[in-house]
C-alpha cells in the first residue's frame, strides 16, 4: 500500500491506481494520451485519464463509446453539454459580428449585462465581462484596491480562485502559487469555517471573531474575497454567518467579494448564492457556466457607486464584451429561466439529502456528508472519532467508479463532491448515488 496518496487525484496523477487505470485502456486512447503529455507542460491537476470524443446532455462519451455521467464539469455545464439553444444561438451570432474590435460595443454584450442585472432585482447596477473567471476576481480585487486606496486582502485557507497572476496570490492553495516567485504583499488568509474537523472548533462564532481579529490587527483591508459556499471541507455556512462577516466588513471599509464563479447561476437552487444568504457583497465575481458550456465567458457585477475608476483599465480584455460570448450568456440565462430549473435544483436538493444521508446511517467509512442545491460533499474517513482522512479508500472508490461510468472530483484527497448539470433527470440522480453507494458499500467490506 502507498505512504503518499496526495499524488494521486489532485496533482500530477501518477499513482499506483492512476496506473492501473491505464493499463485497461484501448491502445488507441492511449496513444493520444502519449501524445498529450507530448506536447502539453505538465502542472497541477492536468494529466488526463481518458479522450473526450463528444459530448451529450449530462454525459461524456469517449474514443470506444464509452459514456461517464459527468459530475464534474470542471462546473460549466449548468445546462448540459452541446445545448442545442446555446448552440443555435452562437451560430446565429456567429454569421453576424463574431468579434467586435476595441473602442465599439454590440448588442449582445448590453442586453447580456442588462439581463444579469435585471436577474439580480438591480440590487447591482454596473458589470464588466472577461473570458476567464481568474480575471474576474482580478477585476474586483483591482477594483476594490482602487475605491479605498487600500491594497491587503483577506481570503480563506485552501480557497482557489483561479491561475492567473493575481488569483493565485490570494488562493489559500499551497500548490497553486508554489514556486512562481514573491507573493503580491498585503495578502493575509485565515481559516474557513469547517465545523468538521476545523481548528477554531465547530462554533461559527469564533471564525467570525478571528476574522474581525485580523482585520483589527492588519489594518489597510481594502477586501475579503470568499466563495460564500462550497462544497470541499468547509461546512455549509448559516446565513447568520456572513450577515456577520457583511457588519464587519461595513465597519472597517472593507470590500466584501463574493466568488460565485462554482455556486452561482442557478447550483444551489438560487440564481445567486447572495441572494440565499440575503447579503449584498460590494462585487459578485461569476464564470465557468455563464457561457453555456460552450464558450468561456466570466464577469463581475458590482454598484453605481463605485463606477469611479475610468481612467484605470480594471478589464480592458481584449474579448471583454465578445458577442459570440454574450450570445452564448444570455441564452444561458434564459433557458435556466425558461425551463425553472431553479426550482427543479430545490427540488433535487431534498432528494439528494435523503440519500447521502441514508448512506451515512449504513457506512462508518463517512464521516460527514454536506451540501445544498447540486453542490454536495461526502467527506470519508478510516474513524470518525479521529477523523483520520480515507485517502487510499476515496481514491479507489473514484476508480471503481469511473469503471461503473460515473465522474466526479475529489477535495482534500478523501472528498468526494458531486456537481451534476442543473439539468440532470432524477433517473440519472439515482443512478449515480446507487453508484456511489455501492462501491463504498465494497470499499466498506474490505476495510471491515
Amino acid at each position: 500500500m502507498e505512504n503518499n496518496y496526495l499524488a494521486a487525484e489532485g496533482d500530477i496523477n501518477q499513482s499506483r491506481k492512476r496506473k492501473q487505470w491505464n493499463e485497461q485502456l484501448p491502445a488507441h486512447t492511449l496513444e493520444w494520451l502519449r501524445k498529450d503529455a507530448k506536447y502539453f507542460l505538465r502542472q497541477n491537476l492536468s494529466t488526463p485519464l481518458d479522450v473526450i470524443r463528444e459530448a451529450e446532455g449530462t454525459k461524456l462519451i469517449n474514443l470506444k463509446g464509452g459514456k461517464y455521467l459527468d459530475f464534474h464539469g470542471s462546473s460549466v455545464h449548468q445546462i448540459g453539454f452541446q445545448n442545442e439553444q446555446v448552440i443555435e444561438k452562437v451560430r446565429e451570432q456567429l454569421n453576424k459580428l463574431s468579434f467586435c474590435t476595441g473602442r465599439y460595443t454590440n448588442i449582445p454584450a448590453i442586453q447580456l449585462a442588462e439581463k444579469l442585472i435585471e436577474s439580480t432585482g438591480h440590487k447591482f447596477s454596473k458589470a464588466l465581462f472577461a473570458p476567464e473567471g481568474s480575471l474576474a476576481i482580478g477585476m474586483a480585487l483591482k477594483l476594490a484596491r482602487a475605491i479605498t486606496g487600500k491594497h491587503k486582502v483577506i481570503s480563506f485557507w485552501d480557497s482557489l480562485y483561479g491561475t492567473s497572476t493575481e488569483a493565485i496570490f490570494v488562493d489559500g492553495e499551497v500548490v497553486s502559487g508554489k514556486n512562481t516567485g514573491t507573493a503580491m504583499p498585503g495578502i493575509e488568509r485565515i481559516p474557513p469555517p469547517n465545523l468538521y474537523r476545523g481548528i477554531l472548533g465547530r462554533y461559527e462564532s469564533k471564525y467570525i471573531e478571528y476574522f474581525e481579529y485580523i482585520v483589527q490587527k492588519e489594518g489597510d483591508i481594502a477586501a475579503f474575497i470568499a466563495e460564500p459556499i462550497r462544497n470541499t471541507d468547509v461546512t455549509i455556512p448559516t446565513k447568520n454567518f456572513w450577515r456577520q462577516m457583511r457588519k464587519i466588513c461595513d465597519k472597517y471599509g472593507i470590500f466584501l467579494i463574493f466568488d460565485e464563479t462554482v455556486a452561482g447561476l442557478g447550483r444551489i437552487g438560487n440564481l445567486f448564492v447572495w441572494q440565499y444568504y440575503d447579503v449584498i457583497p460590494d462585487v459578485v465575481c461569476l464564470g465557468k457556466g455563464l457561457g453555456g458550456g460552450v464558450l468561456p465567458l466570466a464577469g463581475i457585477l458590482t454598484h453605481e457607486k463605485y463606477d469611479k475608476v475610468k481612467n484605470i483599465s480594471i478589464g480592458h480584455y481584449t474579448h471583454e464584451k465578445n458577442p459570440l460570448c454574450a450570445a452564448a450568456g444570455l441564452t444561458t440565462l434564459e433557458f435556466i429561466e425558461r425551463e425553472e430549473l431553479l426550482a427543479k435544483v430545490q427540488s433535487d436538493e431534498v432528494f439528494i439529502r435523503e440519500k447521502v444521508s441514508g448512506m451515512m446511517e449504513r457506512f462508518k467509512l463517512i464521516g460527514e456528508v454536506r451540501g445544498k442545491g447540486l453542490l454536495w460533499a461526502i467527506e470519508l474517513v478510516k474513524d470518525r472519532r479521529t477523523k483520520e482522512k480515507a485517502l487510499f479508500e476515496t481514491e479507489t472508490i473514484m476508480y471503481n467508479c469511473l469503471k461503473d461510468g460515473l465522474n466526479f472530483k475529489i477535495a482534500q484527497g478523501n472528498i468526494i463532491m458531486l456537481v451534476p448539470p442543473l439539468t440532470v433527470s432524477r433517473q440519472e440522480l439515482d443512478k449515480a448515488l446507487y453508484i456511489i453507494d455501492r462501491n463504498i458499500c465494497k470499499m466498506s467490506k474490505f476495510i471491515n
